[in-house]
């Protein structure tokens, strides 16, 4: 029954992304299994990050289902859309229940979509990771499935306006070869070597960017590292 309402939301969002006139360009896709269970795991930088990673499983012929905080399922516009796609809420003071669900899902044979962050990145660099994508790989047994996204963030992101409008925005979604998570071995290991297919991927990505700021007005979108104004990682601690 999910497919009745994910398959219409997906032509809705690609309806609106042709008439935005988006330069989508993914890479990658046939690193996404075609049948069994595995986790999709993507950096963090926008709100529409989760329709964008979806996107990179269609060729594929696969829908992701993805864990997302709780509060978004209840919010009156995406809350209906979200349980429809069957999709995973996660209330972050008591996961068992989504790492359940999620687990559950893998074993049946579903993509679940990760974002390992936990939270947007407003300096648009990789945070941490958190070790629960990798836990749930060894304990189905299937795949972890690296990719990353840049360019979302020009779009929708933390702190600045959104900007739905025709505006040619590229997005560059890069995917990575399939790894395993063997049960002999450490989430936390596992996750670090994630961590880095992730950050290989961002950059990789980052260098295929086709357009640079327009002036010293739009630096905001990129890291401070690669010589925008976006706030570096400490002065994002420092914030809060």
């Amino acid at each position: 029954m999910a497919e009745l309402v994910y398959r219409p939301v997906i032509g809705a969002a690609l309806t609106m992304f042709k008439a935005l006139d988006l330069k989508i360009d993914c890479q990658g896709s046939e690193n996404i299994p075609r049948s069994g269970g595995a986790v999709l795991v993507s950096n963090h930088i926008g709100y529409l990050d989760f329709i964008f990673s979806g996107m990179a499983a269609l060729p594929q012929k696969r829908l992701v289902r993805f864990m997302a905080k709780e509060s978004v399922f209840r919010h009156r516009v995406s809350g209906p859309l979200m349980r429809g796609m069957k999709h995973i809420p996660v209330d972050r003071r008591q996961g068992e229940d989504a790492y359940a669900h999620a687990l559950d899902s893998l074993r049946a044979g579903e993509v679940i979509g990760v974002f390992p962050e936990a939270t947007i990145s407003p300096s648009f660099t990789l945070k941490g990771f958190k070790s629960g994508a990798a836990r749930l790989a060894q304990e189905a047994g299937v795949p972890l499935v690296p990719m990353a996204l840049w360019g979302t963030q020009r779009l929708w992101t933390k702190g600045r306006p959104r900007n739905l409008r025709r505006s040619h925005i590229p997005v560059t979604i890069r995917v990575g070869e399939a790894m395993e998570a063997p049960t002999d071995q450490y989430a936390g290991a596992i996750t670090r070597r994630l961590r880095e297919r992730v950050q290989e991927l961002l950059e990789s990505a980052q260098r295929a960017y086709p357009v640079r700021p327009r002036d010293a007005s739009d630096t905001w979108w990129v890291p401070a590292h690669l010589g925008g104004t976006a706030p570096t990682p400490a002065e994002v601690r420092e914030a809060r």
